[in-house]
């Protein structure tokens, strides 16, 4: 036993791990801050005298990790994660885009109109309806369209809640944050897109080339969803979390 012990002592370590500790370990203890930029790659490979390609294994490492991300056109930079591990996540009842989405969202656009039943909506509403509600929400910061939600809603559910589909405000109100407390359960499911940017849309989602797709099923009675919600949130600025506990 004490030889296969030696033995696994003396084995090398990956230099992209060795890069990778010895950043993690600059990252936390505050020599770079949280939203700070990291010096670019051919900076850093310098510094720690390796390849692009050992450098960027690394880099990959820890945008897995939560502790950076990587903005088009700007570089590698910091985000706050890693000094809150107390903050919610998709455990708890509550708008996931909000949770997930790691900057600030300035303002919701919200759009809606009445669309004939599909099958598909049949297939995530769970219930026959006479018409579906789709409701689009354009989430933006500094003057960008940063991420968007498609809500599914029986035309039923309206008078259900009491809405007034000509009041924004109430509209708003209902999918960003009432629904969640009338709420008693949801569902969630987690996938990746690259479809969002279409022409079709009314909106191109910045750095929406790949998305993290969240799809939400909410339920107030045990019998169907209320509204399922499908949130597009672009993987570099995405940060999901879940806190389990036994």
């Amino acid at each position: 036993m004490n030889n296969k012990l030696n033995e696994l002592n003396k084995t090398k370590k990956p230099l992209f791990v060795t890069v990778y500790d010895q950043l993690y370990k600059l990252i936390m203890d505050g020599t770079f801050p949280p939203d700070s930029r990291l010096p670019t790659e051919p900076e850093l490979s310098k510094v720690f005298g390796v390849s692009r390609m050992t450098l960027r294994h690394a880099l990959a490492l820890l945008h897995e990790d939560g502790l950076v991300k990587k903005v088009h056109g700007k570089g590698n930079f910091i985000t706050k994660f890693h000094q809150n591990e107390s903050i919610d996540g998709l455990e708890k009842l509550g708008n996931p885009l909000y949770k997930c989405y790691t900057e600030k969202i300035e303002e919701v656009e919200l759009d809606f109109r009445i669309d004939l039943v599909t099958d598909y909506a049949r297939q995530v509403l769970r219930q026959e309806m006479t018409a579906v509600v789709a409701l689009e929400r354009w989430y933006k910061s500094s003057d960008k369209v940063v991420a968007y939600a498609l809500t599914m809603m029986p035309i039923e559910a309206v008078s259900e809640l009491n809405l007034d589909l000509q009041n924004e405000v109430q509209l708003l109100e209902m999918l960003e944050e009432n629904v969640y407390e009338l709420a008693n359960s949801a569902s969630i499911e987690i996938k990746r897109s690259n479809s969002v940017n279409t022409p079709s849309l009314k909106y191109q989602i910045f750095g929406g080339e790949e998305c993290d797709l969240i799809l939400e099923s909410v339920f107030i009675s045990d019998k169907y969803p209320v509204v399922y919600n499908k949130y597009y949130i672009p993987t570099e600025f995405s940060q999901i979390r879940i806190n389990a506990s036994k």
